[in-house]
């Protein structure tokens, strides 16, 4: 084990709370968490899903539990709008099988903050502005410590240090996104409590589920994938608002291609609770290189198509943590880790762009398929079989 020295975390989300419980777990006698925000983290109720066998390996790892509110799907619904179908769902073209329990971002958070050590120095509203490494370890804003671990997002100040020249690249289209308490939706009831839908059209998609609300209760969580519209400006982290015309596109959309439930479900949500994504994609060559290790979307930013964004950033600590456990100095630590997870990141960051072409970039014709034809394309699509990300012990 690595026993002794100070670790700092940079970034202080969900990958970055991970990244503290494993340098925790992992010998380190002092930690600091530089978290840029000032605390307000587990305001943010966007939903995320987790496979229920890559649940299975983190919880044996210790980072999740069944005490972290969550749904259960068990089913994946394929919809079309098709005038003619007698259910305001539309019409369905197949039923996969969807073994994903489903978690809204802030109360995630808030678990997790809540199984970091007291003795980890967890500073929000506290940026970190300058990292330099040194012979000895590393130098962040003035202090030493022995090594460093980037949980900081895909604008990440430890990759632009650790491996300089690697930049998103955004993909070409933007996600649209809302949630809103299910007591809102009308006739919720002809819509199944365990099914994640799909609804699908000539250039997008999207995917909706249910998601705790904190409160014992349920939000729908959609999110809507499709090119923007010819000459838009692409939303910065800082202004993910809708603007006119990107609500006027979105409107737009909603009525001419989602059947009936869907388009009020789309329309029944506030405004204020609407933002817009823009999808990027990237991955580092190294997760770590001498003592600056990356996890989460600091090191890899898959598409979200992939059904693994936090479930990679868990495993990237659950990683770290076990390199920390089996080696004896930070450098042959944090190097194991890269051998474990540099690899998985390449294969998550490879079906995003397989996925988002196949659901966003050169759709097929939903409307000519059966059931058969569309469990065919998936298998085509997923041709790696990471949906949901890998396993934790492949890498």
């Amino acid at each position: 084990m690595v026993t002794g020295g100070r670790v700092a975390v940079v970034g202080g989300s969900i990958a970055g709370c991970a990244a503290a419980l494993a340098a925790h777990r992992g010998g380190a006698d002092e930690i600091t968490v530089y978290e840029r925000t000032d605390g307000r983290l587990a305001e943010r109720g966007v939903g995320l899903a987790m496979h229920d066998s890559r649940y299975a390996e983190l919880a044996a790892a210790g980072f999740v539990d069944a005490r972290m509110p969550w749904v259960q799907m068990t089913r994946r619904g394929w919809y079309v709008r098709d005038d003619s179908a007698s259910s305001p769902l539309g019409r369905r073209l197949t039923e996969m099988p969807f073994p994903f329990r489903t978690y809204n971002w802030g109360p995630l958070w808030r678990e997790l903050r809540a199984r970091v050590p007291a003795s980890v120095d967890f500073r929000t509203g506290n940026a970190a502005k300058q990292l330099r490494s040194t012979t000895r370890g590393v130098e962040i804003d003035g202090e030493s410590y022995d090594f460093a671990v980037g949980a900081d997002g895909y604008r990440s100040l430890v990759r632009t240090t650790a491996c300089p020249g690697t930049d998103p690249a955004y993909s070409g289209y933007l996600a649209w996104r809302g949630a809103y308490p299910e007591s809102d939706l009308p006739d919720a009831h002809l819509w199944p409590t365990d099914e994640c839908a799909y609804v699908v059209f000539d250039g997008g998609h999207i995917v909706i589920y249910r998601i705790p609300d904190d409160a014992g209760g349920h939000r729908v969580n959609w999110v809507f994938y499709t090119t923007p519209p010819t000459g838009h400006t692409l939303p910065t982290d800082s202004g993910r608002t809708l603007t006119p015309a990107l609500a006027a596109h979105l409107a737009s959309l909603v009525d001419h291609q989602l059947p009936p439930f869907f388009r009020t479900l789309i329309n029944t949500t506030p405004p204020a609770d609407r933002f817009v994504q823009p999808l990027y994609d990237f991955t580092a060559p190294h997760y770590a290189t001498g003592r600056l290790a990356l996890v989460g979307d600091a090191a890899t930013v898959a598409r979200p198509h992939t059904g693994a964004g936090a479930v990679k950033a868990l495993q990237d600590a659950a990683a770290l943590q076990s390199a920390l456990i089996s080696c004896t100095t930070p450098t042959e630590a944090l190097a194991a880790y890269d051998a474990h997870r540099a690899p998985a990141g390449r294969t998550m960051v490879d079906l995003g762009r397989t996925l988002g072409r196949a659901l966003v970039q050169e759709t097929p014709l939903w409307a000519t398929m059966t059931g058969t034809d569309l469990t065919a394309w998936w298998q085509t699509a997923d041709g790696s079989g990471a949906f949901g990300g890998r396993e934790l012990g492949r890498g």
